[in-house]
């Protein structure tokens, strides 16, 4: 199975890879396409968003002997680890709510977000010139409370893509190197992801990668008369496709600082080192790509 469709593969990719580069506006209003898409689901189920989400805490009493691990360095012990309550409140019920509105397919990858799957739609068609109905959704869920909600996101090469080199049918496809470009030091990046990927029935989806942010606040029972890690807004943040980032825009040579260095050690295998991805950047390559909610 590994090389029956790698020749049909092959062209179906190239011809849609070298369309993308030749029309990048065509991929960047996909991108906003489906920014909007999820922004609008958001929206429109915020109210059960958190209060599925803030269910975590009232249950207190099941899972307190059993926490989860700590994580991260240093941790001082007064925060709860609310990572899989992300990833199942918003991530989770974020697919499923897209899916009762459009056509999703979960195609089979070994590797990527935590979320990831096909979304089919006539508007797609439209928005590519006929080049695709569909795009290959990533959608990680990055969790965070009020001691690391900072300006920026920690991303890891399987959350990337990048310029998609594929040179021969029955070789595989890699992607060049980026740099992450901080004040003081620099290191590479190895992305993992392909910026296009085509299926066997035919079609063929650019992919896009979005992080969601779920925000909580700790509640502290001397100011607050109780604790508790409740909801205080989602951020959705749409990162470039590999494409925009290193062929045309390019957006890398303009906003070199895109990516600036993570936090994991020199002593990490080079080819798994993540990344920080400037959300100040973003919102200077599109508005758009950078947007916060709260209750109404």
């Amino acid at each position: 199975m590994f090389n029956e469709k790698r020749k049909s593969f092959y062209y179906l990719y190239h011809e849609h890879r070298d369309a993308f580069i030749r029309n990048p506006e065509l991929l960047i209003d996909l991108e906003y396409y489906i920014t909007n898409l999820v922004n609008d689901i958001i929206v429109s189920n915020y109210e059960e968003i958190e209060h599925d989400y803030n269910e975590a805490s009232f249950l207190n009493a099941f899972w307190a002997n059993y926490p989860p691990d700590d994580r991260g360095r240093a941790p001082v012990g007064d925060q709860i680890p609310w990572i899989e309550v992300g990833e199942h409140s918003v991530g989770h019920k974020l697919s499923r709510l897209i899916s009762e509105q459009y056509q999703i397919r979960e195609i089979g990858l070994p590797s990527g977000a935590d979320n990831r799957f096909v979304l089919y739609s006539n508007e797609i068609e439209k928005i590519t010139g006929g080049l695709t109905h569909c795009a290959f959704v990533f959608l990680d869920i990055k969790s965070v409370g009020p001691r690391d909600n900072f300006d920026h996101t920690v991303i890891s090469p399987y959350q990337v893509s990048g310029d998609g080199i594929w040179q021969d049918p029955f070789e595989n496809m890699t992607n060049s190197p980026m740099l992450a470009q901080g004040l003081r030091t620099s290191h590479t990046f190895y992305p993992a992801i392909s910026p296009i990927y085509p299926l066997s029935g035919g079609e063929v989806a650019p992919t896009i990668h979005l992080f969601v942010k779920p925000v909580y606040r700790m509640l502290n029972i001397a100011v607050d008369g109780r604790r508790g890690q409740p909801l205080e807004s989602i951020k959705n943040i749409c990162v470039p496709n590999g494409l925009l980032l290193t062929e045309s825009p390019n957006y890398l040579k303009s906003y070199p600082s895109l990516f600036f260095p993570g936090k994991d050690d020199k002593g990490k295998d080079p080819r798994k080192i993540r990344v920080r991805v400037s959300f100040r950047i973003l919102n200077a390559i599109g508005d758009w790509r950078v947007t916060d909610f709260y209750r109404e």
